[in-house]
Protein backbone atom coordinates (compact mmCIF):
# COMPACT_ATOMS: atom_id res chain seq x y z
CA UNK A 1 0.00 0.00 0.00
CA UNK A 2 1.28 3.44 -0.84
CA UNK A 3 0.53 6.56 1.11
CA UNK A 4 -1.12 8.01 -1.99
CA UNK A 5 -3.68 5.17 -1.86
CA UNK A 6 -5.29 6.97 1.06
CA UNK A 7 -7.61 9.93 1.20
CA UNK A 8 -8.32 11.87 4.34
CA UNK A 9 -10.98 10.41 6.62
CA UNK A 10 -13.86 12.73 7.47
CA UNK A 11 -13.64 11.88 11.19
CA UNK A 12 -11.49 10.08 13.76
CA UNK A 13 -13.84 7.06 13.50
CA UNK A 14 -13.26 6.46 9.78
CA UNK A 15 -10.80 4.48 7.68
CA UNK A 16 -10.60 5.11 3.93
CA UNK A 17 -9.03 3.23 1.04
CA UNK A 18 -9.22 4.40 -2.56
CA UNK A 19 -7.76 3.00 -5.76
CA UNK A 20 -8.00 3.72 -9.46
CA UNK A 21 -8.87 0.42 -11.16
CA UNK A 22 -8.64 -0.09 -14.93
CA UNK A 23 -12.05 -1.69 -15.27
CA UNK A 24 -15.61 -0.47 -15.75
CA UNK A 25 -17.50 0.21 -12.55
CA UNK A 26 -20.17 -2.34 -13.58
CA UNK A 27 -17.60 -5.13 -13.20
CA UNK A 28 -16.48 -3.93 -9.77
CA UNK A 29 -20.05 -3.50 -8.57
CA UNK A 30 -20.89 -6.97 -9.87
CA UNK A 31 -17.98 -8.49 -7.97
CA UNK A 32 -19.42 -6.97 -4.78
CA UNK A 33 -23.02 -8.03 -5.45
CA UNK A 34 -22.79 -11.51 -7.01
CA UNK A 35 -22.03 -14.18 -4.38
CA UNK A 36 -20.02 -16.45 -6.70
CA UNK A 37 -17.77 -13.54 -7.68
CA UNK A 38 -17.44 -12.13 -4.15
CA UNK A 39 -16.26 -15.51 -2.85
CA UNK A 40 -13.32 -15.39 -5.27
CA UNK A 41 -11.68 -12.21 -3.93
CA UNK A 42 -13.20 -11.04 -0.65
CA UNK A 43 -10.71 -12.53 1.88
CA UNK A 44 -6.99 -11.74 1.85
CA UNK A 45 -5.07 -14.90 0.92
CA UNK A 46 -4.43 -17.41 2.45
CA UNK A 47 -7.88 -16.74 3.92
CA UNK A 48 -10.91 -17.63 1.78
CA UNK A 49 -14.64 -16.96 1.58
CA UNK A 50 -16.51 -20.29 1.43
CA UNK A 51 -20.02 -18.79 1.68
CA UNK A 52 -21.76 -15.58 0.69
CA UNK A 53 -25.48 -14.85 0.78
CA UNK A 54 -26.36 -11.41 -0.58
CA UNK A 55 -29.84 -9.88 -0.81
CA UNK A 56 -28.66 -6.67 -2.49
CA UNK A 57 -31.45 -4.17 -1.88
CA UNK A 58 -32.10 -1.60 0.84
CA UNK A 59 -33.05 -3.63 3.92
CA UNK A 60 -31.70 -6.85 2.40
CA UNK A 61 -29.47 -9.05 4.53
CA UNK A 62 -26.01 -10.37 3.81
CA UNK A 63 -24.06 -13.20 5.39
CA UNK A 64 -20.43 -13.65 4.43
CA UNK A 65 -18.24 -16.35 5.95
CA UNK A 66 -14.48 -15.95 5.91
CA UNK A 67 -12.29 -18.93 6.80
CA UNK A 68 -8.76 -18.79 8.14
CA UNK A 69 -5.93 -21.01 6.93
CA UNK A 70 -6.77 -23.52 9.69
CA UNK A 71 -10.39 -23.72 8.53
CA UNK A 72 -11.86 -21.71 11.40
CA UNK A 73 -14.89 -19.82 10.07
CA UNK A 74 -15.85 -16.25 10.90
CA UNK A 75 -19.40 -15.37 9.82
CA UNK A 76 -20.34 -11.73 9.33
CA UNK A 77 -23.95 -10.61 9.03
CA UNK A 78 -25.24 -7.26 7.90
CA UNK A 79 -27.92 -5.28 6.15
CA UNK A 80 -27.77 -3.10 3.05
CA UNK A 81 -28.81 0.50 3.73
CA UNK A 82 -28.40 1.98 0.24
CA UNK A 83 -27.99 0.38 -3.17
CA UNK A 84 -27.38 2.46 -6.30
CA UNK A 85 -26.43 -0.02 -9.04
CA UNK A 86 -22.91 0.46 -10.41
CA UNK A 87 -22.38 3.57 -8.27
CA UNK A 88 -22.76 3.04 -4.53
CA UNK A 89 -23.29 0.38 -1.86
CA UNK A 90 -23.82 1.12 1.83
CA UNK A 91 -24.08 -1.67 4.37
CA UNK A 92 -23.71 -2.14 8.10
CA UNK A 93 -23.24 -4.84 10.68
CA UNK A 94 -25.46 -2.89 13.11
CA UNK A 95 -28.29 -5.17 12.02
CA UNK A 96 -28.13 -8.88 11.27
CA UNK A 97 -31.30 -9.40 9.22
CA UNK A 98 -34.84 -8.04 9.08
CA UNK A 99 -33.68 -5.03 11.10
CA UNK A 100 -32.65 -7.16 14.09
CA UNK A 101 -29.94 -5.26 16.01
CA UNK A 102 -26.60 -7.02 16.26
CA UNK A 103 -25.00 -7.68 19.62
CA UNK A 104 -22.02 -5.43 18.89
CA UNK A 105 -22.20 -3.07 15.92
CA UNK A 106 -18.74 -2.36 14.57
CA UNK A 107 -18.94 -0.55 11.24
CA UNK A 108 -20.84 0.86 8.31
CA UNK A 109 -19.20 0.62 4.88
CA UNK A 110 -19.78 3.13 2.07
CA UNK A 111 -18.44 1.92 -1.28
CA UNK A 112 -18.38 4.20 -4.31
CA UNK A 113 -17.60 3.39 -7.93
CA UNK A 114 -16.93 6.53 -9.99
CA UNK A 115 -15.90 6.77 -13.66
CA UNK A 116 -12.52 8.47 -13.97
CA UNK A 117 -10.86 8.68 -17.37
CA UNK A 118 -12.07 5.30 -18.59
CA UNK A 119 -11.21 3.65 -15.27
CA UNK A 120 -13.06 3.41 -11.97
CA UNK A 121 -12.24 5.32 -8.81
CA UNK A 122 -13.05 2.73 -6.14
CA UNK A 123 -13.39 4.13 -2.63
CA UNK A 124 -14.18 2.24 0.56
CA UNK A 125 -15.09 4.44 3.53
CA UNK A 126 -15.44 2.43 6.73
CA UNK A 127 -17.19 4.29 9.55
CA UNK A 128 -16.86 2.86 13.06
CA UNK A 129 -19.07 3.28 16.09
CA UNK A 130 -16.18 4.50 18.23
CA UNK A 131 -12.57 5.62 17.98
CA UNK A 132 -11.61 2.40 19.80
CA UNK A 133 -13.36 0.33 17.08
CA UNK A 134 -11.53 2.28 14.37
CA UNK A 135 -8.20 1.79 16.13
CA UNK A 136 -8.88 -1.94 16.57
CA UNK A 137 -9.77 -2.31 12.88
CA UNK A 138 -6.61 -0.47 11.85
CA UNK A 139 -4.47 -2.67 14.13
CA UNK A 140 -6.16 -5.79 12.70
CA UNK A 141 -4.59 -4.79 9.38
CA UNK A 142 -7.31 -2.77 7.64
CA UNK A 143 -5.02 -1.16 5.05
CA UNK A 144 -3.06 -4.32 4.31
CA UNK A 145 -6.12 -6.62 4.24
CA UNK A 146 -8.48 -4.33 2.35
CA UNK A 147 -5.59 -3.36 0.06
CA UNK A 148 -4.83 -7.01 -0.76
CA UNK A 149 -8.53 -7.69 -1.33
CA UNK A 150 -8.73 -4.69 -3.66
CA UNK A 151 -5.80 -6.08 -5.65
CA UNK A 152 -7.62 -9.45 -5.82
CA UNK A 153 -10.82 -7.67 -6.90
CA UNK A 154 -8.93 -5.91 -9.70
CA UNK A 155 -7.38 -9.20 -10.81
CA UNK A 156 -10.79 -10.88 -10.87
CA UNK A 157 -12.23 -8.25 -13.21
CA UNK A 158 -9.20 -8.47 -15.49
CA UNK A 159 -7.50 -5.25 -14.46
CA UNK A 160 -3.82 -4.73 -13.66
CA UNK A 161 -2.86 -3.94 -10.07
CA UNK A 162 -4.71 -0.74 -9.08
CA UNK A 163 -3.03 2.60 -8.55
CA UNK A 164 -3.69 5.29 -6.02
Amino acid sequence: MTASALIAPASDRELVLTRLIAAPREKLYGAWTQPELLKQWFAPKPWRTPRAELDVRPGGASMIVMAGPDGTEFPSRGVYLEVVPNQRLVFTDAYTEAWQPSEKPFMTVVLSFVDEGGKTRYTARVLHWSVADREAHEKMGFYEGWGQCTDQLAELVGAPKPTA
